[in-house]
């Protein structure tokens, strides 16, 4: 049998970044911390922490971290069917998801915000391109991921949530600097366009799919889905956007479309681990829910 008192002590050091932190979480010394941790890698025989600022699991220790944190979904949902088990106090468990920053932005925060308002989580959330957060699953970093792939991670169910519309836009000054003759390869391949990160790819999708060749695009980084918008309204450059949070620049005209009626539809999939907990299917439910309200049905 597994040391649990060991493998919590391993998750709050991952969790908080260090073992003063987790110390202070766990209402023991640091030294214990170390000991646990300690004595759960000589019974495992590999490092499970990789000290660090902050500290980070190794792969078998996220598999630990995943396994603790579906075990303390579990026993949460037993204590309720069975109250003697029950410890005194309001407990509230880590439910550790991931998801992409549009979605955040849009329609999933008010999901999750009213699934833990009455849930006793703590949600702890983490953001990456929608093609990548498969792979936190895939880590046993999180328990259920918003994922632009049909790919179901191991041990993970998958369902369809729909499809959200992103439309290519900057403001009327730029289009007019840069596209004034029409949007093509030649105009594209100069004007600076949005990207989140490195790994976005949607305006070179958008842009392959409407010239049918790849264009080297110039690229400013903007992590953020509200500093797309900020960006494209000052003229700074031209995003694919949610269509969800540019339609009223688009009606006032403060945004136009680079290219009318061409929008680019990525469709969105919910997977979560297999045989989690009652809490991880309420939250499945909100987010369906949401989902079903905002995006585009396939």
């Amino acid at each position: 049998m597994l040391d649990y008192a060991s493998l919590s002590a391993l998750a709050a050091v991952v969790r908080e970044g260090s073992f003063e932190r987790a110390a202070r979480a766990l209402h023991v010394t640091p030294s214990a911390v170390s000991q646990r941790i300690r004595l759960l890698e000589e019974r495992i025989g590999c490092a499970l922490v990789v000290r660090g600022q902050p500290c980070h699991a190794t792969e078998t220790g996220r598999r630990l971290c995943q396994h603790v944190d579906r075990v303390r979904l579990l026993e949460h949902e037993l204590n309720g069917e069975v109250p003697a088990l029950a410890t005194d106090g309001d407990t509230r468990v880590p439910l550790p998801i991931a998801v992409n920053a549009d979605s955040l932005a849009t329609w999933f925060a008010p999901a999750l915000a009213a699934f833990a308002a009455d849930a006793p989580v703590l949600m702890e959330v983490s953001v990456d391109d929608q093609d990548y957060t498969s792979e936190w699953l895939r880590s046993g970093k999180v328990l259920a991921a918003v994922t632009g792939t049909t790919r179901t991670a191991t041990g993970c169910n998958s369902r369809p949530l729909g499809a959200m519309r992103y439309l290519a836009a900057a403001s009327p000054a730029f289009v007019e600097r840069f596209f004034a003759k029409g949007v093509g390869a030649s105009g594209l391949a100069r004007a600076p366009s949005l990207v989140f990160n490195t790994k976005d790819e949607l305006q070179s999708r958008w842009v392959r799919r409407l010239c049918r060749r790849h264009v080297e695009l110039p690229r400013h980084t903007l992590p953020s889905p509200q500093a797309f918008v900020a960006a494209s309204l000052a003229g700074m450059g031209w995003g694919l956007h949610p269509e969800s949070l540019i339609g009223h620049h688009l009606e006032s005209g403060a945004l136009q479309e680079l290219v009318p009626n061409t929008p680019l539809d990525v469709p969105l999939y919910w997977q979560q681990a297999r045989a989690a907990s009652s809490l991880l299917d309420g939250l499945t439910r909100q987010v369906h829910a949401a989902a079903g309200a905002a995006l585009l049905r396939r």
